[in-house]
C-alpha cells in the first residue's frame, strides 16, 4: 500500500516477513533459515528498531556471499547437564540454534526452575531483544549475551579491542507488556553509526575516537579506522569485558579479537558466541513474580518514570499493525529486486 501524498509504502508484518524470506533464500540460506532470520529483521522493522531492520539486508547478503558465513548450516544441541545445553551453531546464524534448542531449554526450566543455553560458532547480526521477549511472555526472566567484532575501547585502553556486546533483559508482568531492555554497552550501536553517516549525522560528545585515537563526532571517522567508546566509563566497560567473558569464554565462541575475516572480503557478521539465561522466577518467590513486577513499576511511575523499557518498541509495533509497516518506495524496490535477484 503506497501512501499518495509520500513516497512512503506501508506493507503488514506479513508481507515483509515473507519479502525478506525470499531474499534470504535466494541468497543462499535454507528455508528454514530464511524464514527464522526474516521473522527476526521484520520484528526489528515493525518495532522501530531501524539499525536492525532492513538496513542489515545488505550486510546479511554481502556475508552469506563472501562464503563467510553457512546459511545452510544445521545446529548440533548437546544436553550437557540438568540446567545446561549447549549448541554448535556450526558457523551458522544464532537465531536458529536458538529455534534448534528451544524445546530442550524449556523442558530444562520446566524441571529445574533455569536454564542455560551456550551457543558457539554463531553469528548475531540483528537486534538482541527479540531472542528474550518470548520467554518472558511465557512467564520467564531472561537474559542474553552477546559479543561482536572489535570496536569498542575499552576504558583507560588506546585501541580497540571489545564488540559492543549488548545485554537483553525481559520480565513478565501481572498488568502489562513484558519489560524488555536491550542495550550495547558501547555508547552508541554500531548500526546507529553507520545509520548517522549515510544521512550525514554527527554523534555526540564522547561516542567515539578516530584513527589517531582522537575524540570526534564524525561517524564516518569512526568507522573508518576509528572506535567507539564504552557507554559510562569504566563501568560500561566492566560490563562489555563480562559480555566478552559470558558470551565468548563461557560458551566456547570467539572473543570479538580472535576471528579473522580478512579472507572473506564483504563479511560484516560477526563470529562469535551467545548466553542465554532463563529463570522460573516463581520457584524461589513467595509472592508471583509477576506481581512484584508491577508494583515496582507502580512506584517507578510514581517516582515520575512514566515510559516504561519496550513501551516505545510496543506503541511502534501497536501503530504498526493497525497502519502497516513505514517503508520508502524506493527500499521497498530494492528489496523486490533482491529477492527476485
Amino acid at each position: 500500500m503506497q501512501n499518495a501524498s509520500s513516497d512512503t509504502v506501508h506493507l503488514s508484518f506479513t508481507e515483509l516477513r515473507d519479502l525478506l524470506a525470499r531474499i534470504f533464500e535466494r541468497h543462499g540460506t535454507s528455508a528454514k533459515t530464511a524464514v527464522i532470520l526474516a521473522e527476526n529483521c521484520a520484528s526489528a522493522q515493525r518495532d522501530g528498531s531501524d539499525s536492525h531492520g532492513v538496513f542489515r539486508i545488505p550486510g546479511y547478503l554481502s556475508s552469506l556471499a563472501s562464503g563467510w558465513v553457512n546459511g545452510q548450516a544445521e545446529p548440533v544441541v548437546e544436553d550437557v547437564g540438568p540446567s545446561f545445553v549447549r549448541v554448535d551453531a556450526a558457523g551458522g546464524f544464532a537465531q536458529p540454534a536458538l529455534e534448534a534448542a528451544r524445546s530442550l531449554v524449556m523442558e530444562k526450566v520446566r524441571t529445574s526452575g533455569m536454564a542455560l543455553l551456550a551457543i558457539r560458532n554463531s553469528h548475531h547480526f540483528a537486534a538482541l531483544w527479540p531472542d528474550v521477549e518470548p520467554f518472558a511472555r511465557e512467564g520467564l526472566v531472561a537474559l542474553s549475551f552477546v559479543n561482536s567484532m572489535t570496536c569498542v575501547v575499552p576504558h583507560g585502553g588506546h585501541r580497540a579491542l571489545f564488540g559492543t556486546n549488548p545485554i537483553a533483559f525481559a520480565a513478565p508482568r501481572s498488568n502489562g507488556q513484558p519489560l524488555v531492555f536491550d542495550l550495547a554497552t558501547s555508547a552508541i550501536a554500531h548500526g546507529d553509526v553507520q545509520i548517522a553517516a549515510r544521512e550525514g549525522h554527527t554523534l555526540p560528545e564522547g561516542y567515539g575516537v578516530d584513527a589517531q585515537g582522537q575524540p570526534t563526532r564524525d561517524p564516518k571517522a569512526v568507522l573508518e579506522g576509528g572506535a567507539l567508546l564504552s557507554f559510562g566509563g569504566y563501568k560500561g566497560s566492566a560490563l562489555s569485558m563480562m559480555v566478552e567473558l559470558l558470551a565468548a569464554a563461557l560458551t566456547g565462541g570467539h572473543f570479538s579479537f580472535e576471528f579473522d575475516w580478512s579472507g572473506h572480503p564483504g563479511a560484516q557478521t560477526p563470529w562469535t558466541g551467545q548466553l542465554l539465561i532463563l529463570i522460573n522466577p516463581d520457584r524461589g518467590a513467595t509472592r508471583p513474580f509477576a506481581e512484584r513486577c508491577e508494583a515496582l513499576i507502580t512506584r517507578m511511575v510514581e517516582a515520575g518514570q512514566e515510559r516504561q523499557p519496550g513501551d516505545r518498541r510496543y506503541r511502534q509495533r501497536e501503530r504498526a499493525e493497525s497502519e502497516g509497516i513505514a517503508l520508502r518506495a524506493s527500499e521497498l524496490e530494492r528489496l523486490r529486486t533482491l529477492a527476485s535477484r
